[in-house]
């Protein structure tokens, strides 16, 4: 039976090439994958997955309007993989849930699981709920400990602890962060040693 797996990290824990590599496993043995990235999210360019180590790869997107349902996806569909994943619906997670387990087709989900006043985003907390295979993907803070937030800073690699919860944004606008130092007053590790995320 096909499950809904969610893949969550830090910033800069190579989700992206991770779901390339997934990618090119189920390609390479003849089987038809689907890529989705977040439409809004245009670091690489509209529709397009990137890695940080320079893979890259063309994608359909999602915005909260998408529906996903098999009759959408077509037929031979081997895998659905899911970039960006922080940015789905709770009713999309629950549609890709019923999709997993009433089509048996596996769907893989690759993003955050907080935003970078370590708060929840609302796809990530339903696919903490309802996906069948939680795994935690690994980060290093610039303190050398275990990345498991997001700080988000400004042109002057200043922490900003507020704001909307979406900008977009690379190096140049988020650290992952220990928890430590995800607490202290100026970011931590995160500043101190700037050169490791950027």
């Amino acid at each position: 039976m096909s499950k809904l797996y969610f893949r969550y990290a830090a910033m800069n824990a190579g989700k992206s090439t991770a779901l390339l590599q997934v990618a090119h496993n189920y390609e390479e043995r003849g089987m038809r994958v689907l890529l989705f990235t977040a439409a809004h999210d245009d670091r690489a360019g509209h529709g397009v997955i990137a890695s940080r180590l320079g893979l890259a790869r063309q994608a359909a997107t999602f915005g909260p309007d998408t529906a996903f349902t098999r009759a959408h996806l077509g037929p031979g569909l081997a895998c659905l993989l899911i970039d960006e994943a922080q940015f789905l619906t709770p009713a999309q997670v629950r549609q890709l849930h019923r999709m997993a387990h009433v089509d048996d087709l596996p769907v893989i989900c690759f993003g955050l699981r907080s935003d970078f006043r370590g708060e929840a985003f609302p796809g990530s907390a339903m696919l903490l709920t309802l996906a069948d295979e939680v795994e935690e993907m690994k980060s290093i803070c610039a303190c050398a400990r275990k990345a498991t937030m997001n700080i988000r800073v400004d042109a002057d690699g200043r922490r900003v602890q507020h704001g909307e919860q979406v900008v977009i944004g690379g190096n140049e606008r988020y650290r992952a962060v220990c928890p430590s130092c995800f607490y202290s007053d100026d970011g931590g590790g995160a500043e101190s040693a700037p050169g490791l995320f950027g």
